[in-house]
């Protein structure tokens, strides 16, 4: 069966912004789809977010697919490091995601060492994309370093900011529940 695994963001919650959106999109596309709830998400850290990850996926495999949005992505690429060499997950989706620090100190845990971006590639068949051109947080940089380091296909949205809800007064009038590129970007690595 087709699985899914949907990884929030910072503050983030199972409920929180467009997930519910696209869990219900992939499940009408024959998906089991899981959104968790990572550990204390106002205090995130990679040695409490990554084993929960790795907990409820259980075993990799090609019918596995991965959507990350903001420190979610960031988890995703870290749990791709740890797979072993001939471990593969069909695809991955990461929204908002980026490369280094974005100058929080309470992400800094997340990039204590580089990405090893070639094992990150090799873990995956494909790889899209999805930013904003206005996000607050993360800069264009961030989408054109991983386009070019995984070999992904990227889609630029306008004026979806951190495609969040709201709660946070930095992420301006935006109020994003819905985000239909994210489960067509899955449908579309099961045709490829």
């Amino acid at each position: 069966m087709k699985r899914a695994i949907i990884v929030h963001c910072w503050g983030g919650d199972p409920e929180y912004c467009w997930y519910p959106s696209v869990k219900k999109d992939l499940e009408t596309l024959g998906f089991q789809v899981t959104v968790p709830a990572m550990p204390k998400p106002d205090e995130p850290q990679l040695t409490n977010w990554l084993p929960q990850l790795k907990g409820i996926i259980g075993e990799a495999d090609e019918n596995l697919y991965l959507i990350g949005h903001s420190i979610g992505s960031v988890t995703i690429m870290r749990y791709l490091e740890t797979l072993p060499e001939n471990t593969r997950v069909r695809g991955v989706v990461l929204v908002a995601g980026f490369t280094d620090n974005i100058g929080f100190k309470e992400l800094k845990n997340f990039f204590e060492k580089p990405f090893d971006y070639e094992k990150i590639k090799s873990r995956a068949k494909h790889f899209i994309l999805i930013h904003s051109d206005n996000d607050p947080y993360v800069q264009s940089i961030h989408a054109s370093i991983l386009k070019e380091k995984l070999g992904a296909e990227l889609i630029i949205k306008k004026g979806m900011g951190h495609f969040t809800a709201g709660r946070d007064p930095d992420d301006g009038p935006v109020i994003c529940t819905k985000l239909p590129e994210a489960a067509a970007a899955i449908e579309k690595m099961i045709n490829i």
